[in-house]
């Protein structure tokens, strides 16, 4: 989660630095009873045309038509406002940051990355460490709290709920070790009958899962918990909630929202990047029983809900082709 602050005129050249960063945590399960009563079905269809907004794009001095994509996104944009305000304006759910309980507070305020100051030079390339090098609310008094998140440009980007989960268990368990070792170790000892001395690099995906629905949604690591724990996008009122299936385009719309320059652009993705296919995707979910994705869906039933994600198709049918 992100928060940037808003441009100053004072100083036209302002520059935030690109940062990745990660968020925070639940209210509690009366909101699978929310979902499970029909509370989403109070959301009524998005407009045919989506509100007058300006639509052009960086890097160009004139508005251009808006392309059918560009209708899409918005349309997409007022499903996720109208869900999100559906289910968060429930009397139960938190109104700010202050009204989480005191745990889920802490994780949030630890996960919301502020954006504050101006790079020396756009042309430096470094590798931060998320540990030392980025500033989070947690860093801040409550009256610094209240200010920025009242003030600055809130954002976060989502993922589809499944993608996600396989693109954490390729990535952690197939390349860095600390993750084998932290997670991986104890995933084939608790899971797997005669586990032997597990170096955890072999951890399959159903086991995985099988940890993953084990597993408080508190108390995961904020690379599988669910977003909606991790962001509170009820207890935070956020600008704009963008896509990573759409990364550069969501990406650009926050650099224009705070007016970066336009030779400010997101970074291209690194060349050795393997991204997870709808094949890859389908091959992994197919080769689980189908059980256990049931079981494991209501813990992500919100990603899915809120950020208009479809449920995956694990039928018999659809995995046989």
């Amino acid at each position: 989660c992100w928060l940037l602050p808003p441009l100053s005129v004072a100083s036209p050249a302002y520059c935030p630095p690109r940062s990745h960063c990660r968020c925070a945590q639940p209210p509690g399960a009366g909101l699978l009873l929310m979902i499970e009563k029909g509370i989403l079905a109070e959301v009524k269809a998005p407009p045919l045309h989506p509100p007058r907004r300006d639509l052009a794009w960086r890097g160009g001095r004139g508005a251009r038509a808006a392309a059918p994509e560009d209708v899409g996104h918005q349309v997409l944009q007022d499903i996720r406002n109208r869900t999100i305000r559906t289910v968060c304006g429930h009397r139960n759910m938190p109104g700010s940051v202050w009204q989480l309980p005191a745990a889920q507070r802490r994780t949030a305020l630890k996960h919301i990355l502020v954006l504050d100051g101006a790079l020396e030079s756009v042309d430096v390339k470094v590798k931060m460490d998320h540990k030392s090098d980025l500033f989070f609310l947690s860093d801040m008094k409550p009256a610094e709290i209240n200010y920025r998140l009242k003030h600055y440009y809130k954002f976060i980007f989502v993922r589809n709920p499944m993608e996600r989960l396989l693109s954490a268990y390729r990535n952690k368990f197939g390349e860095i070790k600390e993750y084998q070792l932290k997670y991986g170790v104890e995933i084939v000892k608790r899971y797997r009958k005669n586990a032997g001395k597990s170096t955890g690099d072999d951890v399959t995906f159903s086991e995985f899962l099988q940890y993953l629905l084990d597993e408080e949604p508190e108390r995961m690591n904020e690379h599988w918990m669910p977003i909606y724990n991790l962001c509170q996008p009820c207890a935070v009122r956020y600008d704009f909630i963008g896509s990573y299936e759409t990364l550069n385009t969501d990406a650009n719309h926050v650099l224009e929202q705070v007016q970066a320059p336009s030779f400010i652009q997101f970074p291209e993705r690194q060349s050795w990047y393997k991204p997870v296919t709808a094949e890859t995707l389908h091959y992994y979910l197919c080769k689980v029983q189908r059980g256990l994705i049931k079981e494991l869906l209501p813990k992500y039933i919100l990603d899915f809900s809120l950020f208009a994600y479809p449920l995956p198709n694990i039928t018999s049918e659809f995995c046989r082709q």
